[in-house]
């Protein structure tokens, strides 16, 4: 009955327990990666002439026969199946998804029963996927002669459909288990660690990203401070895998080595148990960066990320320091329009508004009418162009009908890919320049208001995740995020 509702799957098995799940989609996953592996010692030794054996994915699917999850099992936005009949995924990185695979298919199992059907997919493992070095070293002719032999990616099986609401399902194939499969997954492991440098299992699932250096170095300060005094955090990360272990609560030891160049988009991790510690991304200035990086971050299933960095001021009443709290975006970049529409609103997450005031509070000590002076809530425009200003003129119109009171190159686009994704998302901006009001920084002026400003709101972020984290995330996955026949997996 099984193979009739997963065409093309091989080797299927009926299985009740999750765990006993995960073991064999972790063997299905080694034997394909182990097959690679072998072939190409081979290949790299001189035999360039017999294929490498096609090893699938593991595949995970589920039938339901009518069963309606029951409204006292439907408090989550996630965990339930969008009716009747089957549904599948292919799988990868067993060892990097395990805490995350058993929590979703534990939800199906509490709300369905089972079986879960496990088997090996037709969609072959590629090997750059498997073993990154290797095209390293090698010539034309070399390069040639490994896309003869080796399974290559196919970017037929690498798209956003499911996630942008596009993907129709053929007739006779299931419905998607995730909005994610094992291909997509695997490309944007490999372009995180080439775009951070640092490897997929140092990132966290509270996340921060900046427009600006200074960030950085107060990240870095603080995380080393963190882990050489404290006890939430097991280890610091940072790009080359430089790791500085938390002696208190590790037995690591400091391993990495420091990358000669920094690269595109460095990240720093807090590293903490189940991956709840605290990744900052510097992702320099503009929507395409910010567009790439959450593009492929989305697939680590983050509980959240928010965006702090600066702005320019759109109000009179603005002063250089203030914070801006975005409870909407003018989306001026474009980058996204053909994934998300520019009519698709993209709303706030109540609970990262509220945390993320708590923590502006908290920290600075402000409370009443002098915190709603100095944190001001309202609409982000965000544009592509760095020099929007030589063309006021015609924006004056667009600020004045949007109400906006901040203006950037990135919030919006990070909110929007959020919303998109089903990661929650925020945004606080700290007010840099007032270019509308002839209120440029000179030099000096600068200097003291990086000084005053960057540590203060770098401190305002983390507490925010902390507090977020502590409440715990079940809520904060909010179902204005999830669509009708949403995937059942987070």
């Amino acid at each position: 009955m099984s193979a009739q509702h997963f065409p093309g799957v091989g080797d299927l098995q009926s299985i009740d327990d999750v765990d006993a799940v995960l073991e064999q989609v972790t063997r299905i996953y080694l034997d394909g990666v182990t097959a690679l592996q072998d072939r190409f010692d081979q290949f790299a030794a001189g035999d360039r002439t017999n294929p490498a054996p096609r090893r699938g994915y593991p595949f995970v699917g589920i039938i339901n026969n009518g069963r309606v999850t029951p409204a006292s099992e439907g408090t989550l936005s996630y965990g339930t199946l969008g009716g009747s009949g089957a549904f599948g995924m292919t799988l990868t990185r067993p060892e990097l998804f395990k805490s995350y695979y058993r929590e979703q298919l534990t939800l199906l199992k509490q709300h369905y029963g089972g079986p879960f059907h496990v088997g090996v997919s037709n969609c072959p493992i590629p090997l750059p996927f498997v073993i990154e070095a290797a095209g390293s070293g090698m010539s034309a002719d070399d390069a040639a002669d490994l896309q003869r032999v080796f399974p290559l990616p196919d970017l037929n099986e690498i798209d956003d459909e499911i996630a942008n609401g596009t993907n129709v399902v053929a007739a006779g194939l299931p419905k998607p288990l995730s909005m994610f499969s094992a291909s997509r997954v695997d490309y944007s492991l490999l372009r995180l660690a080439h775009y951070t440098g640092t490897a997929p299992e140092h990132f966290q699932r509270f996340v921060l990203f900046t427009n600006y250096q200074r960030y950085v170095d107060e990240f870095i300060e603080l995380g080393l401070s963190e882990v050489r005094s404290g006890d939430r955090f097991r280890a610091f990360v940072e790009p080359g895998n430089v790791l500085t272990p938390n002696p208190r609560l590790s037995d690591e030891g400091a391993s990495g080595m420091e990358p000669m160049h920094l690269p595109q988009m460095p990240a720093y991790h807090l590293v903490s148990d189940r991956h709840e510690g605290i990744t900052l991304i510097n992702i320099g200035v503009g929507p395409s960066n910010a567009k790439t990086i959450t593009d492929h971050l989305a697939v680590l299933r983050p509980h959240c990320w928010l965006m702090i960095g600066h702005c320019g001021g759109l109000r009179k009443t603005q002063l250089l320091g203030d914070y801006v709290l975005a409870h909407a975006y003018v989306r001026a970049d474009h980058v996204l329009d053909d994934d998300l529409p520019p009519w698709v609103p993209v709303p706030p997450i109540a609970e990262i508004q509220i945390a993320l005031t708590e923590a502006v509070s908290g920290i600075t000590g402000v409370t009443g009418r002098e915190l709603k002076a100095r944190l001001r809530t309202g609409t982000v425009y965000t544009t592509d162009n760095r020099d929007w200003e030589l063309r006021l003129d015609a924006l004056n119109r667009e600020f004045n009908q949007s109400r906006a009171i901040a203006i950037d190159m990135e919030s919006a686009t990070i909110a929007a890919n959020g919303y998109r994704f089903r990661v929650p998302y925020g945004t606080l901006l700290c007010v840099s320049d007032k270019p509308l009001h002839g209120e440029i920084k000179l030099p000096g002026m600068a200097n003291a208001f990086y000084r005053e400003r960057v540590s203060q709101h770098m401190k305002i972020g983390i507490e925010a995740l902390e507090r977020l984290r502590q409440q715990g995330v079940e809520s904060l996955h909010s179902r204005k995020l999830r669509a009708f026949d949403e995937p059942a997996f987070r």
